[in-house]
């Protein structure tokens, strides 16, 4: 997987290539390979990000159909969930109207799941709908509102539905309310671990060249940060292919698993920054892209506000000393 995702680097027709082809022969969640799932996700993400991203996100997609029970038709799929003022998407009579903001790839895919509202206009229900993106009825945004200057070929914009015939996938609230919402929140952030390996390398190959303390000292600090959300990860998938990551253990779990690895990933962006300083920055393109688009990428992770909602979750549960009182870690 590493192999094919440098190969695909940042071209995104090599990457949804590369998405199609290995996509569906991932490993389900919880199926009892949860963790090889991860590791492949991470291992593309350490070739490329753009291609550890659009992998990620297909293979989502097919995971989502397969908790539905649902068969998987041919093509290229995104999740578009995201919500935002002044853009509202809904179902009426089986057709989607309005706009979905935050479509990643939205002109590019064959089809997605997409969140709509159903029911009452004014009402706060969504449900999961199947859409073919091709339809003359679905229309993206005019290139040039994406800036970002990572995951720069992984263009984000908004699409437009008019009267674009959808598939329900699931019951009215499924989506979020599913086990696997959470197991797919922390797939995304074994890409986040998978993109800081790159970052850990250069600083490898910077200590070996010149073995000074300083050098030493950031390659332990990341190496430290590294194994902490692999382990962290490990952990999780156990967790989930046992059957104990389902209800509040699981969003709980996701919320604690996110943090732990964007903590690492920062902590590695940290330690290249101080270690390498700007040369590398500036005068080598791999480099300076795995740097910025790890830093977007991060930001699917809402940072303090998810470790709020980690400690809401958390006052719910044992604590640290009642927990070890149990004998339990």
């Amino acid at each position: 997987m590493h192999a094919a995702a440098v190969a695909a680097g940042n071209d995104v027709d090599g990457c949804l290539e590369l998405a199609e082809r290995f996509g569906a022969s991932l490993p389900m969640p919880a199926a009892g390979n949860t963790a090889h799932r991860w590791a492949l996700l991470a291992a593309a993400a350490a070739g490329d990000l753009t291609a550890g991203r659009v992998l990620e996100a297909h293979s989502d997609a097919l995971a989502i159909l397969h908790e539905a029970g649902l068969p998987v038709p041919e093509g290229t799929w995104g999740v578009f969930a995201a919500e935002a003022p002044g853009a509202r998407l809904e179902e009426r009579d089986g057709r989607l109207y309005g706009t979905k903001p935050w479509c990643s790839l939205g002109d590019r895919l064959d089809r997605a799941l997409v969140t709509a509202f159903v029911g009452d206009p004014a009402g706060n229900t969504r449900r999961l709908f199947a859409v073919d993106l091709r339809n003359d009825q679905v229309r993206a945004d005019p290139p040039g509102t994406w800036v970002s200057r990572g995951l720069a070929a992984v263009t984000s914009a908004a699409l437009h539905f008019d009267g674009a015939p959808a598939d329900p996938v699931g019951e009215p609230e499924w989506y979020l309310r599913r086990p696997g919402f959470a197991w797919g929140g922390m797939g995304v952030a074994a890409c986040w671990y998978g993109g800081a390996h790159g970052l850990v390398e250069r600083l490898r190959e910077r200590a070996g060249e010149r073995g000074g303390e300083l050098d030493l000292l950031h390659l332990g600090a990341a190496d430290v940060a590294l194994y902490t959300a692999g382990a962290v990860l490990q952990q999780a998938a156990g967790a989930i292919d046992s059957g104990a990551a389902c209800g509040r253990r699981g969003e709980l779990l996701a919320l604690r698993v996110r943090s732990a690895v964007a903590a690492a990933a920062e902590e590695v962006l940290r330690q290249a920054a101080h270690a390498l300083g700007p040369a590398p920055l500036a005068f080598d393109e791999a480099h300076a892209r795995r740097v910025a688009d790890l830093e977007i990428y991060l930001r699917q992770h809402h940072g303090e506000r998810d470790v709020a909602a980690a400690g809401r979750a958390a006052l719910a549960e044992p604590g640290p000393l009642e927990r070890l009182r149990g004998g339990l870690l």
